[in-house]
């Protein structure tokens, strides 16, 4: 974003809001910044994986990437049933949506890789999902952009622009304020969920200020 842009936004500061990520306009501008998003780069952690389980992973994203390098592939998303149900046409023999954790990891069959990127916080159970995907016994489990809360768990309004929600460049014909609850969720908490699992990467993610990313292995 250039500095006419963030002080437009400053100055014009939108006066819609809409809420949560069932919202269909949230729904629909993430769908079509996908559609048209256009990945370059290098992403090493997919190198050579079959089956990856991706949650939280909007209208498949990180597939277009990771498809670019490994093109064999196979790629489950699993996120909101709102977003699974608009998604669901940009399904392929190697790309498929789902709600339940189960019911993608028995599609993938065995899974390699659980990948997960600013998800976990808006969740209402945190440690009941990363314990369900555990459960699913890929080997390896990576997280991005997850707030870490130096002490007890909190909860929080988050508000972002609708422009920025999903990849690439803006669609929005019309900018608005979104919406959504958040948690920081306890460190010691995080960790303890990963039941089977030791934590082999850990630090500061560069994608977001304040968020901690994260590997796993499997024991």
């Amino acid at each position: 974003m250039n500095f006419i842009q963030r002080v437009r936004r400053k100055v014009f500061r939108p006066r819609e809001t809409i809420e949560g990520y069932e919202n269909p306009e949230l729904v629909e501008t993430i769908f079509r910044k996908t559609i048209n998003y256009k990945p370059a780069g290098d992403w090493p952690l997919v190198a050579g994986l079959r089956t990856v389980l991706d949650f939280g992973g909007g209208a498949g994203r990180h597939y277009k990437l990771a498809c670019q390098l490994s093109p064999d592939i196979r790629w489950a998303v699993v996120e909101t049933p709102a977003m699974v149900r608009r998604a669901k046409e940009l399904a392929t023999d190697q790309l498929m949506f789902f709600v339940q954790i189960g019911k993608a990891a028995d599609w993938l069959g065995s899974v390699d890789l659980i990948y997960s990127n600013g998800a976990i916080q808006y969740v209402p159970d945190a440690f009941k999902t990363i314990r369900d995907l555990c459960a699913v016994g890929a080997e390896t489990m990576v997280w991005h952009r997850v707030p870490i809360s130096d002490g007890e768990p909190r909860r929080e309004v988050q508000t972002s622009y609708l422009s920025d929600n999903g990849p690439g460049q803006s669609l929005a014909l019309k900018e608005k304020l979104v919406t959504y609850e958040r948690q920081w969720i306890s460190e010691q908490g995080f960790v303890q969920a990963h039941e089977g699992y030791r934590i082999v990467e850990r630090g500061p993610d560069a994608g977001e200020q304040g968020t901690q990313q994260f590997k796993f292995s499997s024991c």
